[in-house]
């Protein structure tokens, strides 16, 4: 089989929605819509929201909700979560409110799943209250969530109306091997968290595509990797952009989050030798730069993974600049497209 190329998989956004310093959840939405609807018009293929909670630069702790959003909002690009982290729902909740927003959408709702409380300890259990899972409860929730889309569910004592006989696609979302194991098992979808857990991601890919068993729902196996890609017209802008995402990245080391701060000259006195190093580990897969520059940088990452998908996210602290980054992103690809066929 032919290799898979930079310019031969669909690219897909994450947005994380990022509440910038000086701004609120509303600014956010209303930035989050304009970007979906603005990669929508460049031939984006999904756009996924993330659940985080208690965190005050991510806005997206009512995810279904904010999904609705931004489906109502846009006409064709696939709109999903990156993910719903289901240790902190019971399964017929998650289905029923993906069933609501298949039925107002049909045909573009996406369901990752994610076996991580998306907060901390204390804030999962103000989540569920008395009643705490844990990642062992993981592979039956998904289970039963596949039980309660199916049409063979109508004659249950249980059933999720809307919900019931949906064509919703499931993902397995994870960071370990273990969730590739599960994905593998159950014949979904996998796509890996490798903006931020870049420590097992080749592994985890590999031992993916190895264990894969056919399903009704994917006949091969199908990988999504997201990557953190910043871009601007030169190599220097988006290095200067990029010190946004430094600093929220060194809040998460150092426990000391803010809001996503304005970009700087430079981080010599935001970071230390440590925080950098650890920032730089976690953030490996990471690609800043102009157009030629991520072109070469995300071409050999794809002969390296030969992913199916590419999901990208980016911490862009001006909604413009963020927006132009995603247009040079597909640029990229445009460009490489071009030059085959001329």
């Amino acid at each position: 089989m032919a290799d898979k190329l930079i310019e031969d998989i669909p690219f897909s956004i994450l947005d994380l929605a990022p509440i910038t310093e000086g701004n609120n959840a509303s600014v956010t939405f209303k930035n989050s819509l304009r970007l979906a609807q603005r990669v929508e018009e460049l031939g984006y293929n999904r756009y996924w929201l993330a659940e985080h909670h208690n965190m005050e630069s991510v806005a997206s702790s009512a995810t279904s909700v904010l999904i609705g959003y931004i489906a109502g909002g846009t006409k064709k690009i696939r709109v999903g979560s990156g993910g719903i982290m289901l240790p902190n729902h019971a399964p017929l909740v998650v289905a029923e409110q993906f069933g609501t927003l298949d039925s107002l959408y049909p045909g573009r709702i996406d369901l990752g799943l994610g076996r991580a409380p998306g907060t901390d300890q204390v804030t999962a259990r103000a989540l569920r209250r008395n009643y705490m899972e844990s990642a062992q409860d993981f592979p039956d929730d998904v289970i039963a969530l596949q039980n309660y889309f199916s049409p063979d569910n109508k004659n249950a004592k249980v059933r999720a109306i809307p919900g019931e006989g949906a064509d919703i696609p499931i993902w397995i979302l994870g960071s370990s091997t273990d969730s590739a194991q599960l994905a593998a098992h159950l014949g979904l979808p996998y796509a890996f968290a490798s903006h931020f857990a870049p420590t097992h991601f080749l592994t985890a890919i590999e031992l993916y595509r190895r264990n894969f068993r056919p399903s009704q729902y994917l006949a091969q196996p199908y990988v999504m990797a997201c990557v953190n890609v910043i871009a601007a017209d030169t190599n220097q802008e988006a290095e200067r952009i990029a010190t946004s995402f430094f600093q929220l990245a060194t809040g998460i080391i150092t426990g000391k989050r803010r809001p996503l701060q304005p970009p700087v000259e430079s981080m010599d006195g935001l970071w230390g030798d440590y925080e950098e190093a650890a920032v730089r580990q976690m953030m490996k897969y990471t690609f800043i730069g102009d157009q030629k520059k991520i072109s070469a940088d995300l071409a050999y990452f794809q002969r390296h993974t030969q992913l199916d998908e590419l999901m990208v996210t980016s911490h862009i602290y001006d909604p413009d600049a963020r927006i132009h980054s995603y247009e040079i992103l597909k640029g990229v690809q445009n460009q490489v497209l071009a030059a085959h066929s001329a």
